[in-house]
């Protein structure tokens, strides 16, 4: 009887370790598995099932994540620069929306410019490449005059629209119609020297 009992529980054992393998999720964060619907194992990273108790994690591939958001500086840096460069073909990813952004950005005047002003804006674009209605201005340094501000505004605006309409790829046009995109402009030039 006790040898009965010794091989059910053992075999109990060995089915919940099994079970918890099967069911473990990958850790690493954007680790693809190849899955088959004949394969007794979750596909990586998620796991899900209407008959467990317990949270689902989702599969999340966002690179950008989800508000589009891009720091565009007067002088990048060295190992910045490759980003500025304008594509030489229809924008199909958001990398290249960005460039695009970075390569039409010219800063006002040194004799209008202020030492590391900061401005936000937020706006979208339309399927064709085009604004939804004018920059929102979202943030501006503190205890600059409004002038300035003017300036700055206008510089962002007048570069804004050399560039449009964007030759979107129809993909990323219907992907891109209507999301916000908010952009900082750092002036970092070092004005006066």
């Amino acid at each position: 009887m006790w040898r009965g009992i010794l091989v059910c529980l053992v075999l109990a054992i060995s089915m919940a370790a099994a079970d918890a393998q099967r069911r473990q999720i990958n850790p690493i964060p954007f680790a693809h598995e190849p899955c088959s619907v004949l394969d007794n194992r979750p596909c990586t990273p998620s796991y899900c099932s209407p008959l467990e108790h317990g949270p689902c994690i989702p599969e999340i591939d966002y690179p950008y994540g989800q508000n589009l958001q891009l720091t565009i500086k007067t002088v990048p840096s060295g190992a910045d620069r490759a980003k500025y460069q304008k594509p030489d073909h229809d924008l199909d990813t958001i990398g290249d929306l960005f460039s695009e952004l970075r390569s039409c950005w010219s800063p006002p005047s040194d004799n209008h410019a202020r030492p590391g002003m900061q401005m936000s804006v937020r706006f979208s674009f339309n399927k064709a490449g085009g604004l939804i209605g004018p920059p929102r201005l979202t943030y501006v340094t503190a205890g600059v005059p409004a002038d300035t501000r003017t300036t700055y505004l206008n510089a962002i605006n007048t570069s804004l629209n050399a560039c449009l309409p964007l030759k979107f790829t129809d993909g990323l046009g219907g992907a891109l119609a209507g999301r916000p995109i908010a952009i900082r402009y750092v002036d970092n030039r070092e004005l006066g020297r």
